[in-house]
């Protein structure tokens, strides 16, 4: 989830400071250019690494970054290595936080590739090369496993997404992932899914996506307690307005006077805005949380919807403004109407325009209350991803009322 694009992407040059598996300090490698300038993929950190130290690294996590925001410049990550190798001393120190994760520390990827390794051969599978390192940040890490000419996918994340295995299980035989295996520690270890990311789906594509999650949406109404079983944070209205509420108290000093007035005159209208969605007729269920076309993998007859970590409780409808972020102008009325015609065909005598309309700003400020709960979770040094993004969003949030504001004069 982007708020911002720069326009121009700068290159990435990554410095590495190399660590033993037991921790021992090695020393630092001089920046390489890399080819991907995203500061959380690293299989071009491993391949540049390897290409020009003729070593295998294990990226382990973010230390520092020139820039105050990715993507690009110089940025320094902790790498593991196997055994020491020749390196220029290094000056800095790597200290302990409580909220690091496993797979930020040595040995830490290991141990969850040993645990993909036991999962694989409980369904008789072994890889058949070395795994690939794709990702790593303080919302996962992510490795491809080849399996002959497919690959198994393990995914690891934070405690505050662990509840994704639980999902995708839960919703096994609608279009998600094939679980091999998921565990309560974050760890999901998923199938190949044929075809390509839908960042550049086809009108057609983004209406059959719309579809696809209307039907799981409304297979889990009159079941939201086995979500909160499952540990799904809660949107729902008295929830998401208390956390709404303290997000803008957080953020208020990085607002200006203007938008500080215009969203405490919407925490206060909050509790009657959701009785207006509520009356029209719509429950809450399961909500995706990032359902973008690009969380979307498949071919022309096949689509799967990805990436469940940022799953909750909560208005079905919280969904859509994320989907149309971005989207071609000339698609949103027709992706609307279907998504109205789709929702009335489940949920008779309902006023789902309505209430697509009502909780646009409260979408909104929900991925400021998001981000939030990402700083909240991650230690400093991770920060740098996310820093900008409550305030950032509570200020588009400020700007979608006084539209709104304006439109109804």
């Amino acid at each position: 989830m982007e708020n911002q694009e720069e326009t121009t992407v700068p290159s990435r040059t990554a410095r590495l400071v190399l660590v033993t598996p037991d921790g021992t300090v090695v020393g630092c490698l001089a920046p390489i250019p890399v080819e991907i300038p995203w500061w959380q993929e690293v299989e071009s950190v491993v391949r540049a690494a390897r290409d020009r130290h003729g070593i295998d690294v294990t990226i382990l996590r973010l230390l520092e970054a020139a820039r105050d925001r990715a993507p690009g410049g110089e940025v320094t990550y902790l790498a593991e290595i196997a055994q020491p190798v020749p390196a220029d001393a290094w000056a800095g120190k790597l200290e302990a936080h409580p909220l690091r994760q496993a797979y930020a520390e040595p040995g830490g990827p290991d141990a969850d590739l040993d645990w993909a390794a036991r999962v694989l051969a409980g369904h008789g599978l072994a890889p058949t090369a070395k795994p690939i390192q794709v990702r790593t940040w303080n919302l996962s890490s992510v490795w491809r496993i080849p399996l002959g000419a497919q690959s198994a996918w393990l995914k690891v994340v934070p405690p505050v997404l662990a509840h994704e295995g639980r999902v995708i299980n839960a919703l096994s035989g609608h279009h998600v992932p094939t679980l091999y295996g998921h565990d309560e520690y974050g760890r999901v270890l998923i199938a190949e899914i044929p075809g390509d990311d839908l960042y550049e789906a086809t009108l057609l594509q983004l209406l059959a996506m719309v579809t696809l999650l209307v039907e799981i949406q409304a297979s889990w109404i009159e079941r939201v307690e086995e979500l909160r079983m499952m540990g799904l944070p809660d949107w729902c209205g008295q929830s998401l307005c208390f956390e709404i509420a303290e997000v803008v108290r957080r953020t208020s000093e990085e607002l200006s006077e203007d938008e500080r007035v215009t969203l405490q005159r919407f925490v206060q209208g909050l509790p009657a805005l959701f009785a207006e969605i509520h009356a029209c007729g719509l429950p809450d269920t399961l909500v995706h949380g990032d359902c973008h076309p690009g969380n979307f993998r498949g071919t022309e007859g096949a689509l799967t919807l990805l990436d469940w970590g940022d799953s909750g409780i909560g208005h079905p409808l919280l969904d859509q403004s994320a989907f149309l972020d971005g989207m071609a102008q000339e698609y949103v009325e027709t992706i609307k109407d279907h998504w109205n015609r789709e929702w009335l065909a489940r949920v008779s005598g309902s006023n789902p325009a309505r209430a697509a309309e009502l909780l646009a700003p409260i979408a909104m400020a929900r991925r400021a209350v998001i981000y939030r709960r990402f700083l909240d979770n991650i230690e400093p040094s991770e920060r740098i991803y996310h820093r900008d993004d409550p305030a950032g969003w509570l200020r588009d949030t400020a700007a979608l009322l006084k539209k709104i504001r304006l439109n109804a004069r």
